[in-house]
């Protein structure tokens, strides 16, 4: 069997508004309780689980590889809900995507910090 990443565990301050955030953002089913959990089923195979732990943590950086379709539908739900959007990690090109490797990128935070990515071609992937 290959390695594969089944689930990523996030905090967040409100776990199910940052898993709704999500699930909305990226057009996916919503989220369901998972044990101690809010659970984000973004595949078959692979969840993002959300709680709500007692101490402050930091932001982190998961990056979707979607399609060009899946792109436009994304960015559209973005922009519908106002939600500021960038084409590069250090939020300077604000409103913009990027188009590494002849693809499309773009950053965007959710309500607990974290920094979400969401691009149409792998970094390095030519184009």
């Amino acid at each position: 069997m290959a390695v594969r990443i089944d689930h990523l565990a996030l905090a967040a301050h409100d776990a199910r508004e940052s898993a709704q955030f999500l699930a909305d953002v990226l057009g996916l089913p919503d989220p369901h309780p998972w044990g101690p959990f809010i659970a984000v089923d973004v595949d078959e195979t692979f969840t993002i689980d959300y709680a709500a732990p007692p101490v402050d943590f930091p932001g982190q950086h998961v990056a979707f590889l979607v399609g060009e379709d899946e792109f436009d539908e994304i960015l559209g739900r973005l922009l519908l809900r106002g939600i500021t959007y960038w084409a590069d990690p250090q939020q300077r090109w604000v409103g913009e995507f990027n188009t590494h490797d002849g693809g499309r990128g773009l950053y965007f935070d959710d309500p607990a910090g974290h920094h979400f990515e969401v691009i149409t071609r792998r970094y390095g992937s030519g184009g």
